[in-house]
């Protein structure tokens, strides 16, 4: 297990192409976090922020992020949570628990938005496809401007 390490925060509006390790850059405009794995292995992880994604708490001073954080795409394979500012390493998840939680991401989405898993599948993931629709409408509309 590793240690617990502080992370600091930075709210900005837009997140920037080099990113600072053990630093959460808070977008709230796109409702987004992004970070550097905090393993090391230097993999910029995003986490969105909706109903059915992760929560953010600003404590004033701290941040915590909720669900645990698992990097299970990456080589790593890290799992930690965010709570306090600090990270929190938690046990690394068998491929069975791996695709259980996914589905049970799936089903919350289903849930939430209403849509079939199989729209879902075929459509992709309804907060990123309007996340994308508002980045591309701020573009334009600050193009045009």
């Amino acid at each position: 297990m590793m240690r617990s390490v502080a992370v600091a925060h930075k709210f900005v509006k837009t997140i920037p192409e080099e990113l600072e390790e053990l630093t959460l850059y808070v977008s709230m405009d796109y409702a987004t976090v992004v970070h550097m794995c905090c393993c090391g292995c230097r993999r910029e992880v995003v986490t969105p922020l909706s109903p059915t994604d992760w929560t953010l708490i600003f404590h004033g001073v701290f941040i915590s992020l909720s669900p645990s954080i698992g990097n299970w795409s990456f080589g790593c394979q890290s799992h930690y949570w965010i709570s306090e500012s600090k990270v929190r390493w938690a046990t690394r998840w068998s491929r069975n628990s791996v695709d259980a939680g996914r589905t049970h991401d799936r089903r919350l989405k289903v849930g939430y938005y209403g849509e079939s898993e199989t729209d879902l599948r075929r459509t992709g993931d309804p907060v990123r496809k309007g996340t994308i629709r508002r980045i591309w409408k701020r573009i334009w509309d600050s193009w045009r401007s």
